[in-house]
């Protein structure tokens, strides 16, 4: 029996809104946050999309974004964290390197695309393989999504052209141990800017 799994970064944050490095460091949801929240639940509701199971990031950000998106219990799992940046959290957003990242937190403390890519590849298998229900709904960070797409890429036919945004939304199919991207849903929030 195949599973769908909504795979969905979480809201802007005031580290995203002053353009600091936010992988395992955190800060609170911006007013635009929440409400960018408030719109990717609206969809669920729109589509008739019945969850029948929610996880989070151990970070407040993706929890508090997940809070406004579902009212259902859920589990909080370090595997969804973000890429650990080690010793350029919360500096400027400037120092990041050219992309790809590869290896280069490593000698800050940090984590290697590999290890991102490999720990979300697990721990997405292991949620899908455990959650009985159909429709399931993981809120995590920008790079751990970019690199849980990359790890399936050679599954799917949709691939992603444009930045991760924020509440960004990732439909995958999950069948015989296998994740297939079906569908990037992107929210208009340009009534949320007025």
């Amino acid at each position: 029996m195949s599973k769908t799994l909504y795979l969905m970064r979480h809201g802007q944050t005031l580290f995203n809104q002053v353009h600091k490095i936010q992988g395992w460091c955190d800060s609170p949801l911006t007013e635009l946050g929440i409400r960018q929240a408030q719109v990717a639940g609206q969809y669920f509701k729109d589509k008739g999309i019945l969850l029948d199971a929610a996880y989070a990031s151990t970070s407040e950000r993706a929890c508090d974004t997940l809070e406004q998106v579902t009212d259902l219990p859920y589990q909080r799992v370090k595997g969804l964290k973000e890429w650990n940046f080690g010793r350029f959290e919360g500096e400027h957003e400037y120092l990041n390197p050219p992309l790809p990242y590869n290896d280069f937190f490593v000698a800050y403390g940090g984590e290697s695309q590999t290890e991102v890519e490999a720990r979300m590849a697990k721990t997405l298998q292991e949620i899908m393989t455990i959650t009985t229900g159909t429709n399931i709904l993981a809120v995590s960070h920008g790079a751990s999504c970019a690199n849980f797409i990359r790890h399936w890429s050679h599954t799917s036919e949709v691939t992603r052209k444009e930045p991760i945004a924020n509440c960004c939304i990732f439909k995958f199919e999950f069948s015989e141990n296998e994740f297939k991207l079906l569908e990037i849903i992107n929210h208009d929030f340009s009534k949320l800017m007025e």
